[in-house]
């Protein structure tokens, strides 16, 4: 086997916004492994430190940095970057916040909150949300992408087809994320790395945390992919499954409104049975909660149904 180039990337070496213009701050060989060290998606604006204030200080411009982009040496329009996931190397602390203005249920929840967590980064075991809640952790990186081929700066938010914000908590270790190439050496970027979240991301924030990760990127020449793929090395909701879930569902004619029902009802059922606030249940059910489609064929309504593992309570 050909030995495997290793380049260490700092935080320092981000940028805000896709574009194709942007120098890259390495060219690498297909196969080269990166080691990233990624800050969290508040650009350190947000520390172990801080408080309730602190969210509506936030500058928007420094949101979601990513570090890159990454020249792939022979990568040209119609390949693919293949992005192979390592080991992360969490730093055991994180966030979450409810953004006024963010968020599945952001007319409903309009004042800011916070929760700032600690977790042990060696084992990794269940996070403490309050004295009853714990939630069972699994890092990813939530943004993944390549620069598109339209010219000018594209905002870092919203997911692309070349990929970018696609906020996939199983993009973790051993899966692999297959990016369709628009530009000569695709300029690959990574970044917003994540402690723990749902399906949905349902708040808008997730554990937040800042931390390492390893990534091998190839090359797939004519892959010719439209949009992204991946595959994973295996099951991907065991360390949630252990006690079962409880599932509100939203039923209606329109995805986005049974998505907003299901969660509300999640919301209401955890504030009954938990005495919690509702604006912990929603932050809560955004770092551990899981939205699915359950039923998109049967004219003229659909079934939208939101899991809450019940391991959580334990």
């Amino acid at each position: 086997m050909p030995h495997r180039t290793s380049h260490t990337i700092h935080r320092h070496q981000h940028h805000f916004g896709w574009d194709n213009a942007l120098a890259p701050i390495v060219t690498v060989a297909p196969g080269t492994v990166l080691q990233v060290d990624c800050p969290d998606s508040s650009d350190g604006q947000l520390t172990p430190e801080s408080a309730l204030p602190d969210v509506a200080r936030l500058d928007f411009g420094r949101i979601n940095p990513v570090i890159g982009p990454v020249f792939v040496d022979g990568a040209m329009p119609g390949d693919a970057i293949k992005v192979t996931i390592g080991d992360f190397s969490p730093s055991g602390f994180g966030w979450t916040a409810n953004i006024p203005g963010f968020g599945l249920l952001a007319d409903q929840f309009v004042e800011p909150a916070l929760k700032i967590w600690s977790y042990d980064r060696t084992t990794m075991a269940p996070a403490a949300f309050s004295a009853t809640a714990r939630v069972p952790l699994k890092p990813f990186a939530g943004t993944m992408g390549l620069a598109l081929a339209e010219p000018g700066l594209h905002s870092i938010v919203p997911p692309r087809r070349t990929g970018g914000n696609l906020d996939i908590r199983d993009l973790s270790t051993g899966a692999v994320l297959y990016l369709p190439v628009e530009v000569a050496g695709g300029l690959f970027s990574i970044g917003d790395t994540h402690a723990a979240q749902g399906d949905g991301e349902i708040c808008g924030t997730a554990i937040e945390s800042p931390m390492a990760v390893a990534v091998t990127l190839d090359l797939v020449k004519g892959a010719n992919l439209s949009a992204p793929r991946f595959s994973t090395p295996g099951p991907v909701t065991r360390h949630l499954d252990g006690d079962g879930y409880d599932v509100t569902t939203g039923i209606g004619p329109d995805l986005m409104v049974a998505a907003r029902e299901a969660v509300s009802r999640m919301i209401d059922l955890l504030v009954q049975q938990h005495g919690m606030a509702a604006v912990d249940a929603y932050m809560l059910c955004s770092v551990c909660g899981d939205l699915r489609i359950s039923e998109i064929v049967d004219l003229p309504n659909w079934v939208v149904s939101f899991y809450f593992p019940r391991i959580v309570f334990r």
